[in-house]
């Protein structure tokens, strides 16, 4: 797969490739009750995100997007995004040096409505085919936005289980 041109002379295969990693929100069930989701994700190369989620009312969803990686400041920070095929828009940096994530999720009313329709694994045509339907779901104005930062303590960013270099 051909270099994209922004990340030509960077620190992406240093800082990125091959990376994985597992992480949680801290997050509330639709009763208020604590509850954990977990996500994981494999950085597979320069146009590629892979992940699967194992916790929270999205749990069970496995895929691959397409994504657009901007370094920050090399060796340190890295931003990630890439658009769902329910129309939900994702947005991550990556603290290399504090090793915690900062998320933002746009989810499409559909996604967010409909989550367990959401479930299942891109290579199976009809969950891919149910995932494309959820986008069509509401308008741009009816996004539900949610944005994370993976920390336990004040200016510690302890939310990342693996982290491997």
């Amino acid at each position: 797969m051909p270099v994209l041109p922004q990340l030509e002379g960077s620190t992406f295969d240093a800082d990125l490739r091959n990376r994985h990693s597992i992480y949680d929100y801290a997050a509330q069930d639709a009763d208020g009750n604590p509850e954990k989701w977990r996500y994981e994700f494999w950085i597979y190369n320069e146009d590629r995100v892979v992940y699967a989620i194992h916790g929270g009312p999205m749990a069970g969803r496995k895929n691959f997007q397409a994504a657009t990686y901007q370094c920050i400041r090399p060796g340190e920070l890295w931003q990630i995004n890439w658009l769902e095929e329910t129309g939900t828009i994702c947005s991550m940096c990556w603290d290399i040096t504090n090793k915690c994530l900062s998320t933002l999720l746009a989810f499409s009313k559909g996604h967010w409505t409909e989550s367990v329709v959401a479930h299942g694994d891109k290579r199976n045509p009809d969950d891919f085919a149910r995932w494309r339907d959820l986008a069509k779901i509401g308008t741009q104005a009816d996004r539900i936005l949610l944005s994370h930062l993976n920390v336990e303590e004040p200016n510690l960013c302890a939310g990342i289980i693996d982290f491997p270099r």
